[in-house]
């Protein structure tokens, strides 16, 4: 490791040593006991210490089991989703955490696998206060960490906040307009890697979506001011200090176990358009779906779209409930094999945690990367991988501190419920075709 990862001064508050990143390296080749020393979130029986339950103003419900792993830092297990009109709580996701954050340098002298190389998960840090508006600051008991004892660490934030608009409808008649102010509950720890912190944010709305954010701030690093043209931006007076570019590639490991089984189904949606038909007014757009059947590396293009599909699970008028990938911004990173595609479904192998070095040894499964993994196993469980680029030109705003940048995704429900979950009470009963006047588009 270089000073930019480890070299900080004030790492030394974290109470970190090499041999502290050795023992989180060596708990990660037993996934079993690569967590801290508390007892696992193994169900709704997870103990109340490591149990977040949140009901948003809306009505809506969401309960999960956490826990913190000494590389991949806080996963979240057995999620599910309680919407107004359901009687039982919706399993959405079996298992979710960040699967590896990989940083490499546009001059090609170093690359960074911040989970697996350079102790994300060591460097939990404790929140300030204020940094948690109107929630709680759970304490998170780490690895013993080289001092012959673990560390407890107030890191993990739960909180709601409003996001604007979950719908606004004006009536058919009269003056009435249907309209609800939508809510999240917000889960979100803070990891320091040398001289970035990345914050990482799951958000889980009122109306069943969840969006994963990484974001990343802290500082520049002083020891890469020396970019030769090209291949930086200069931050200092004049044509000096020029600080090298370098791409933050994050990816995120779901298992998802819809309606509590792991047999969900996964299915890839293309859309293409072609000229009017003869006498027509305007152009035509066909859609089609592919089961994915066998494992996949998938490339993001216009007008394409994953789901997932319980395989037990269905909604009220009797569709099988899906949740649907919604992708963010990326720049994909080319360099690499396992960064060359924006999602991979493999089939569930326990071995199998890290996008990039991954630790354990997976025996017959060769290599260390996600993209080695997928050689045509038929899936009967599978794992989605979700892979997020930004490619980071420095600014003068970058300093200092650096302000957050954000990359992530979203997976939004589709069918899991008959309706809006949100819908008032005087429209209940506009499920499907309904008569209405006037005209015109929506």
């Amino acid at each position: 490791m270089s000073m930019t990862r480890i070299g900080r001064a004030r790492q030394a508050a974290l109470g970190l040593s090499l041999a502290a990143l050795t023992v989180g390296a060596t708990g990660a080749m037993h996934p079993a006991t690569a967590q801290s020393k508390a007892a696992p979130a193994t169900g709704p029986g997870c103990s109340a210490e490591y149990r977040i339950e949140q009901k948003l103003s809306s009505g809506t419900t969401w309960r999960m089991c956490w826990r913190y792993e000494s590389e991949a830092g806080l996963v979240l297990e057995n999620v599910t989703y309680q919407p107004p009109g359901e009687a039982a709580p919706i399993r959405v996701l079996t298992s979710a955490k960040l699967a590896q954050i990989h940083v490499p340098y546009d001059d090609g002298s170093i690359e960074y696998d911040d989970l697996t190389g350079a102790g994300f998960g060591q460097g939990l840090m404790n929140m300030a206060p204020g940094e948690c508006p109107g929630g709680s600051i759970k304490t998170v008991r780490m690895p013993d960490a080289g001092e012959g004892q673990d560390r407890n660490v107030k890191g993990l934030c739960t909180t709601t906040r409003s996001r604007g608009h979950a719908y606004r409808m004006q009536a058919d008649t009269g003056n009435k307009v249907f309209q609800a102010q939508g809510k999240d509950l917000l889960v979100y720890a803070v990891n320091q890697v040398g001289w970035y912190e990345y914050i990482t944010e799951w958000r889980f709305q009122d109306d069943g979506t969840v969006n994963m954010n990484v974001g990343a701030t802290g500082s520049l690093a002083p020891s890469d001011y020396d970019a030769g043209d090209g291949r930086g931006w200069p931050i200092g007076k004049g044509a000096k200090d020029y600080a090298t570019s370098h791409s933050h590639n994050v990816f995120w490991r779901l298992d998802f176990g819809l309606d509590g089984s792991s047999k969900d189904k996964i299915e890839q949606y293309d859309s293409v358009v072609s000229p009017p038909a003869q006498g027509g007014m305007a152009p035509r757009n066909k859609t089609t779906v592919t089961r994915v059947t066998k494992e996949l590396a998938g490339d993001a293009k216009n007008m394409r779209w994953w789901r997932v599909v319980s395989g037990t699970g269905k909604n009220k008028d009797g569709h099988a409930r899906s949740y649907e990938f919604v992708p963010g911004a990326t720049s994909k990173y080319p360099g690499r094999s396992y960064t060359k595609h924006d999602i991979y479904f493999t089939e569930y192998k326990e071995c199998e945690q890290f996008a990039s070095n991954n630790l354990p040894n997976c025996g017959t499964r060769a290599g260390k990367s996600v993209d080695k993994w997928v050689n045509g196993q038929t899936l009967t469980h599978p794992v989605a991988w979700v892979n997020v680029g930004f490619h980071h030109i420095a600014r003068d705003e970058d300093q200092q501190p650096m302000p957050v940048h954000w990359q992530g995704f979203s997976v939004a429900p589709r069918d899991v419920t008959a309706m809006n979950p949100l819908t008032p009470a005087e429209l209940a009963d506009q499920n499907g075709h309904v008569e209405q006047g006037g005209g015109g588009e929506g």
